[in-house]
């Protein structure tokens, strides 16, 4: 049994306390409810002292809370008084490092040694986003929930009267909302509170800025960000009106062909938009379904193919190769999709993969359980890329032996999986979202925050993700 791990809970912060429970268990959520439910189906994890500030400060929110994990019965919490305020005991939500082969929910497996960094003797300038980004996190959100900190604090978070928020806050970038940065704060805190430089948070935050935040946010962010590995393009956010956000994001593609000026995002209800991948302005071309959408195909030949989440194909634009894919996920569910010019895939949830093209079906076991998600880089031999619920990534050429290596690992299941040429970007179940190159062995990793429901990788190498409430794009910096 491996010694517990200790989490400080951030005082009077509701969601501090959240965010630092689910970052220790590999898991994503925003609220207590969340967090309880994406640990219900886990198996046994490590255990986590539970650090609480001295004094009577505690909600009854995270005290609730630290009941219901434990009345789980596999979540082992060992309840601890921490430090004084000042001594770091209270605010120092620093994240494990990473477990390449944690068991799934398990987290990484310790924190550094030490106290985190010290609390500040007062809250930081909640308007000023170089204070906010240099701050420490937790002393961040405890204060922006209690309205503390800064010209224009309120003592009313976005959403509600008792401090803590919905969770969204647009509409609130006026002086409660502190010009838009509480809200952005409260959208992508779970990576805001790991232990990360000024620029990468500057970064972050770029990514859940809303279009009614004060327009002087966005270049000091900017600046504050130049420094990070990745660039911000463009952000809409849920409310965002000029350019619209999209809806929630179930699905993503890039087109091809005919659909090469196209990025098409599919909503949990069905409807299917889309957008210009430079700027996340409409373009032509919208649907809705009356089923779920799962996964989307363009073709480029201007076909599309669609999933939904009976593992059903749907197709706008018929051929005999489509038809031969439909009556096989018919009596086969797929759980996966991608298409090429001349050539469908498909995985389910015994972890195989089904290539249908004009030369013949091509099957694979790759994964143990079920295929999360599949993409395909087109060319003399299409390169398929799946990501499965076993946590691991695969590549695999129709007609070829798969691979026994897999090109990726973790303890947490694949979500989604896009690739464009030699580009590969994965997201994982724990909120990451990786960029790999093929015949290299580097990664760009990159934490919005959010779950993540979908990414896509544009004609030139950027990368776009999509959440419940936002869908962004960031390209990738040069080395310098």
């Amino acid at each position: 049994m491996t010694d517990p791990v200790p989490v400080p809970l951030p005082a009077r912060s509701v969601r501090g306390t959240v965010w630092a429970l689910a970052n220790r268990f590999g898991v994503v959520a925003r609220t207590p409810g969340e967090l309880v439910g994406a640990l219900t189906g886990l198996g046994p994890t490590g255990a986590a002292v539970v650090t609480r500030p001295p004094g009577a400060g505690v909600p009854a929110e995270v005290a609730e809370l630290v009941g219901a994990l434990r009345d789980l019965g596999h979540i082992r919490l060992v309840t601890a008084p921490g430090r004084e305020p000042g001594s770091g005991g209270e605010a120092a939500c620093v994240p494990a490092p990473e477990a390449a082969s944690a068991p799934s929910g398990a987290g990484a497996a310790a924190l550094p040694d030490g106290p985190g960094p010290a609390a500040p003797a007062r809250p930081p300038d909640l308007d000023d986003p170089a204070a906010v980004c240099a701050a420490d996190p937790a002393a961040v959100t405890a204060a922006y929930e209690c309205g503390t900190g800064g010209a224009h604090g309120s003592g009313r978070a976005d959403g509600d009267a008792d401090g803590h928020g919905s969770g969204d806050g647009h509409g609130s970038g006026g002086a409660d909302g502190h010009g838009g940065l509480r809200a952005a704060w409260y959208r992508a805190g779970q990576s805001l509170i790991r232990e990360q430089p000024p620029s990468g948070r500057a970064l972050v935050l770029l990514t859940a800025l809303g279009d009614d935040a004060d327009p002087r946010l966005r270049p000091a962010l900017g600046a504050l960000a130049a420094n990070a590995p990745w660039r911000s393009d463009w952000t809409r956010v849920r409310g965002d009106v000029s350019p619209p956000w999209p809806g929630p994001v179930a699905a993503l593609a890039q087109g091809t062909g005919t659909w090469a000026e196209h990025l098409l995002v599919a909503d949990q209800r069905g409807a299917i938009r889309s957008v210009h991948p430079a700027d996340a302005t409409p373009a032509p071309g919208t649907a809705t379904l009356p089923v779920r959408i799962t996964a989307l195909a363009p073709r480029p030949d201007g076909g599309l193919l669609m999933l939904d989440e009976r593992g059903r194909l749907h197709t706008h634009g018929e051929s005999t190769l489509t038809d031969a894919v439909a009556a096989t996920l018919d009596a086969h569910p797929g759980t996966a999709l991608a298409a090429t010019g001349t050539l469908v895939l498909a995985g389910d949830r015994h972890g195989s993969l089904h290539a249908f093209g004009h030369g013949g079906l091509h099957q694979t076991a790759a994964h143990r359980g079920r295929v999360t998600a599949v993409a395909v880089a087109d060319g003399p031999a299409p390169l398929v890329c799946s990501g499965g619920a076993d946590g691991t990534v695969r590549i695999w050429t129709p007609g070829r032996g798969p691979e026994t290596t897999p090109l990726a690992e973790r303890g947490f299941p694949v979500t989604a999986l896009a690739v464009h040429g030699r580009t590969l970007a994965v997201a994982w179940a724990d909120g990451l979202v990786e960029l790999r190159r093929f015949g290299t062995h580097k990664t760009l990793a990159l934490r919005p925050g959010p779950p993540v429901r979908a990414v896509a990788v544009t004609r030139d190498g950027s990368v776009v993700v999509g959440t419940d409430d936002s869908l962004f794009r960031v390209t990738a910096r040069s080395p310098r």
